[in-house]
C-alpha cells in the first residue's frame, strides 16, 4: 500500500504541498519583481501587497502586484489601494498575480471588490536538462526591432507600447542578469524566434519564448529554451522556473522542454476605466 507523498498536495499530486509551494513561489516572485524593475522600474509595498511598476515596459509582467498576505480586511483594503496606485501610474488595468504567497481567500475578496479572474496560470520548474545544439546566438541591437515585432503581434501592443518595449529591451541587452537569445531564419534576413531569461539570487526564469508562425513545430522553440536554461545555469541559477497558461499548448510545450508543474497562479484584473 503506497503512502502519501510528503512533497505534494494530497488533493493534487501534480502540485507541491502548500508550505513548499509558498516558499518556492516567494523565491520565484522575488526574481520576477527584479526582472520587471530592470533599469527604470519601481518595486514598492502597497498595503499587504508587493508591487512593481515600470513605465518603460508596457507588458503586464512588468506592472503587477503579488504576495497579498495579511488579514482578510487588510487584503480587501489593499485591492482598493492598488486601484488608485495603478490609475496614478497611467495603467488602464490593475493586475494581481495570486500564487501561494497570496491568501487562499483571495477569490472571494477579489470578487467582492470588483476584480475578475482573467487567467489561470501554472508555475513550472525545469527538471530535465536538454543540451542545446548551438544554433541559438546572443541577441544584438540589430535584432531588437524584430523581437519587438514578434512580441507586439502576440500581445497586441500599440505603436507607443512598441517604442517603450524597444527601449526596455535595449536596457536588457546590456543587463548581466538578462539572457536574450535568437535563432536566425535560414535563407531570410530575419530571426525565426527569440527567448528571454533572467537570473536573480540563484533563481532563473524563462520569461518569454516566441517563434515566428511559419517556423513553429520545427524545434526552434525547444532549442531556444535549452540554450537559455543552459546560460542561466552558467550565470548562477540553481533552479529555473517558467509560467504559462494552464492546460494549453504553452504548458505542453514547456513539458516537452523539461519543465513540470509545481503550483498554480491566478491572474486578477481591475479595469481602471470602469472604476473611474
Amino acid at each position: 500500500m503506497g503512502g502519501v507523498d510528503p512533497l505534494h498536495d494530497p488533493d493534487d499530486e501534480a502540485l507541491l504541498d502548500p508550505r513548499q509551494a509558498r516558499e518556492l513561489a516567494g523565491l520565484v516572485e522575488t526574481a520576477r519583481l527584479a526582472s520587471a524593475a530592470v533599469r527604470y522600474g519601481l518595486r514598492t509595498q502597497v498595503g499587504a501587497a508587493t508591487v512593481v511598476l515600470n513605465q518603460d515596459n508596457p507588458l503586464p509582467a512588468a506592472n503587477h502586484a503579488c504576495a497579498l498576505w495579511g488579514t482578510l480586511a487588510e487584503v480587501a483594503g489593499t485591492l482598493l489601494e492598488l486601484e488608485q496606485v495603478f490609475a496614478e501610474a497611467g495603467r488602464s488595468e490593475a493586475v494581481v498575480y495570486a500564487s501561494p504567497t497570496t491568501v487562499a481567500e483571495i477569490e472571494g475578496i477579489a470578487d467582492d471588490a470588483g476584480w475578475r479572474a482573467v487567467e489561470e496560470i501554472v508555475a513550472m520548474l525545469h527538471r530535465v536538462r536538454q543540451d542545446p545544439r548551438g544554433v541559438a546566438r546572443p541577441a544584438e541591437d540589430r535584432d531588437l526591432p524584430a523581437i519587438v515585432e514578434l512580441i507586439a503581434d502576440d500581445a497586441g501592443l500599440s505603436e507607443a507600447g512598441e517604442r517603450r518595449l524597444l527601449r526596455n529591451l535595449g536596457h536588457r541587452i546590456d543587463e548581466p542578469r538578462c539572457v536574450l537569445r535568437v535563432i536566425d531564419d535560414r535563407g531570410a534576413d530575419r530571426i525565426s524566434g527569440f527567448a528571454l531569461g533572467f537570473v536573480e539570487r540563484g533563481v532563473g526564469l524563462v520569461e518569454q519564448v516566441v517563434v515566428r508562425a511559419g517556423r513553429r513545430r520545427r524545434g526552434v522553440g525547444r532549442e531556444l529554451v535549452a540554450d537559455v536554461v543552459d546560460e542561466l545555469g552558467e550565470r548562477g541559477a540553481l533552479l529555473v522556473a517558467a509560467h504559462c497558461e494552464e492546460g494549453g499548448t504553452a504548458e505542453r510545450f514547456a513539458e516537452a522542454c523539461g519543465f513540470e508543474v509545481v503550483y498554480a497562479v491566478t491572474s486578477y484584473a481591475r479595469n481602471i476605466d470602469d472604476m473611474l
